[in-house]
């Protein structure tokens, strides 16, 4: 059976979409080609509650490999599929379900909260789950007189710990693509637009020298939503550079300058069109979490939305 002509390659995704019944979830780092074909757009804590209510039967979830991981293990009937298995997260390879064993073992009283950017195996391992839109608040809802352990992110954990005056243990782990983003450089863009808003993700490696020097500490789904309602007209932006297109695209007559060009995350990017296409052609590559270890996994998550 000849193959169907299509004008352009977006035509020939939204047929494919039609033909499996599936959603298209991206994340705001995604290629700007991508975001504007999505479904659905937005960070983490967004897209896990869009997982959790969709009715499609596949999911092609353009993002890194733990938020598909997540997808499964919040909607396990449901066909899960990446564009590219390769694209993985540095941040998330950096902590074990060993490592968090290994703590308990010495804090048998502690709670064990991860950040959302870590792998299923981790997840079962953990008391609760949290974004960075919601972490403040997932560790404020805490018991006081227990030990916290806050994985694998040490600039977010940095952050929540301020915030909630929480003793906190912090793991060491980190993003290569937000410790790229200097305070000197950010110095040196508010210096050369002084009325710009600095809007900074929590995951920044400046984060604990000139956080206290930012208009907002936001998520990515939270800097969005406030460039919209800010009356700024300009915007230095410290969080991956794949944002800048959204925003952009939201408020056209604002200006939105990147903290760092090289804030760019490799593996976000190995996503593309073509890609998009093989995966729901082929129904590849699937991602499925296992049922024993879903079930763990998931009551962390849970305890997360339910909170938020």
């Amino acid at each position: 059976m000849a193959k169907a002509l299509y004008n352009t390659i977006q035509d020939e995704i939204q047929a494919l979409k039609a033909e499996r019944n599936a959603v298209i979830l991206a994340h705001n780092y995604q290629i700007g080609e991508i975001q504007d074909i999505a479904d659905h757009l937005g960070d983490s804590l967004y897209l896990a509650q869009v997982v959790a209510q969709t009715d499609a039967d596949v999911i092609l979830f353009c993002g890194v490999h733990f938020m598909a991981e997540t997808a499964s293990i919040l909607n396990p009937k449901k066909t899960v599929l990446m564009p590219d298995l390769e694209a993985g997260c540095s941040l998330a390879d950096m902590v074990t379900a060993e490592d968090i064993q290994h703590w308990r073992q010495q804090y048998p009283n502690g709670i064990v909260v991860s950040y959302v950017n870590t792998s299923a195996a981790v997840k079962a391992q953990s008391d609760y789950c949290c974004t960075s839109s919601n972490a403040v608040k997932v560790v404020d809802s805490l018991p006081k007189d227990r030990p916290i352990l806050f994985v694998p992110d040490f600039f977010l954990g940095s952050y929540v710990k301020a915030k909630t005056g929480r003793d906190i243990h912090l793991w060491q782990g980190y993003c290569p693509a937000h410790t790229v983003i200097s305070a000197a450089h950010v110095d040196q863009l508010r210096a050369e637009h002084p009325q710009a808003e600095f809007l900074m993700h929590p995951e920044c490696g400046c984060a604990t020298k000139s956080m206290h020097l930012a208009d907002q500490v936001l998520s990515t789904g939270g800097m969005i939503d406030y460039a919209k309602k800010s009356n700024a007209q300009e915007f230095i932006i410290a969080t991956e550079t794949g944002i800048l297109h959204r925003m952009r695209k939201d408020n056209p007559s604002k200006t939105f300058i990147p903290a760092s060009e090289q804030s760019v995350c490799g593996f976000m990017k190995k996503n593309t069109l073509e890609k998009m296409i093989w995966s729901l052609e082929n129904m590849q590559y699937e991602v499925k979490v296992p049922q024993a270890l879903a079930e763990k996994a998931r009551l962390p998550i849970q305890r997360m939305l339910e909170i938020t």
